[in-house]
């Protein structure tokens, strides 16, 4: 059993009183009362991106990152047959510099953005106009949910989106199951555990003391996604830390100001994210009738997009110190002591659709 310190924050204090009169809450809801609060969410209350935030993320390492994912829309487009209109959406925003920066690359073909129509999927309104004011040159629309995209093809692109979705936990006991959740005692939010819970294809082969997590808010969402690209056609880009193959074990994990942090000991105040599995992404997706390209690592797909082309043309003619920033990020992006190999790359397309660089 695990705790947190004595000191709550505001949502703390609302949990605290929740957990109280109506009894313990799975991981699930407090992933996202800790992330989409109206009042204290994580997403709807504090700046969370950069150096002044708590974490960074690929778009804000380097312009490169934004770039070669625009590069690799506009092919899609093109495999597509080019059809105007059609729908690019992100999923998750953030501050809006991803698509900013894919935006400026995709100039090299305008009539890719003259057809787009650009869909920012963001349920926060102080995001929202983050967003607004980073893309005020473009031509922006905002959707609360996937369903409420426009009909018709569509490039949707998810960077760091998965990871934030909220998972429930069950721990093999015995030859049963207890899941796990977050209660009280003495005042102070815990970890305990409900026993006889029961879920979905749960495996009898594991053994005590196995931790399974179960995303079935992802597994929904990609099952829309899969759907929307059978129906229209269209390309889904999927970048997050996780796993290609079956894993076990506790991913919740919290950042604060840089630094990992206890899950319990800040609600709201700092981000939760689970590792995301994209093996169960990717049998969603071929179940829903969509494509599943093989996963790669995100490494692996920049240099494949022509990552060190980029930087080499990005550093010409700079000064020392700005070459080896621009080597720095190309590290931090495909290097496998950073993100290269943690971070892993889904692609999803329509029937029939061979997406770049996999094909």
């Amino acid at each position: 059993m695990t705790q947190a310190g004595a000191t709550l924050t505001p949502l703390g204090e609302r949990l605290l009183g929740r957990i109280e009169n109506f009894g313990p809450i799975t991981i699930a809801d407090y992933m996202a009362a800790c992330l989409g609060d109206p009042e204290h969410g994580y997403y709807m209350a504090r700046e969370p991106f950069g150096t002044a935030g708590d974490f960074i993320t690929a778009p804000e390492v380097s312009q490169m990152f934004g770039e070669l994912i625009g590069l690799w829309a506009v092919e899609t487009w093109n495999r597509m047959g080019r059809p105007d209109p059609f729908v690019l959406a992100e999923l998750g925003p953030g501050r809006g510099t991803l698509m900013a920066d894919a935006l400026r690359a995709a100039r090299a073909q305008p009539a890719f953005e003259a057809a787009a129509r650009i869909v920012m999927v963001e349920t926060s309104p102080r995001l929202r106009a983050r967003q607004q004011a980073t893309l005020a040159a473009h031509d922006i629309a905002w959707a609360d949910r996937i369903e409420d995209l426009p009909d018709g093809p569509v490039i949707i692109i998810a960077n760091e989106f998965f990871d934030a979705l909220p998972v429930r936990q069950f721990l093999r006991v015995g030859t049963g199951w207890a899941e796990r959740m977050v209660g009280v005692e003495d005042g102070r939010l815990i970890f305990g555990l409900r026993p006889d819970a029961h879920f979905e294809g749960a495996d009898p082969n594991l053994p005590d003391g196995a931790l399974v997590e179960i995303a079935s808010v992802s597994a929904a969402i990609m099952a829309a996604i899969a759907e929307r690209l059978v129906r229209f056609g269209g390309a889904l880009l999927a970048i997050d830390y996780g796993h290609a193959g079956i894993g076990t074990g506790d991913t919740l994990q919290a950042v604060r100001a840089h630094q990992f942090d206890d899950p319990l000991a800040h609600p709201g105040e700092a981000d939760l994210t689970v590792h995301v599995d994209f093996g169960l992404l990717a049998r969603i997706a071929a179940a829903h009738g969509a494509t599943p390209a093989p996963i790669w690592t995100q490494g692996d797909f920049l240099l494949a997009l022509g990552l060190l082309e980029r930087a080499g043309r990005l550093g010409a003619g700079k000064d020392a110190e700005t070459q080896d920033a621009i080597r720095s990020a190309v590290a931090r992006l495909a290097g496998p002591e950073a993100m290269g190999t943690l971070f892993k790359v889904l692609a999803v397309a329509a029937p029939g659709l061979a997406l770049p660089p996999f094909a």
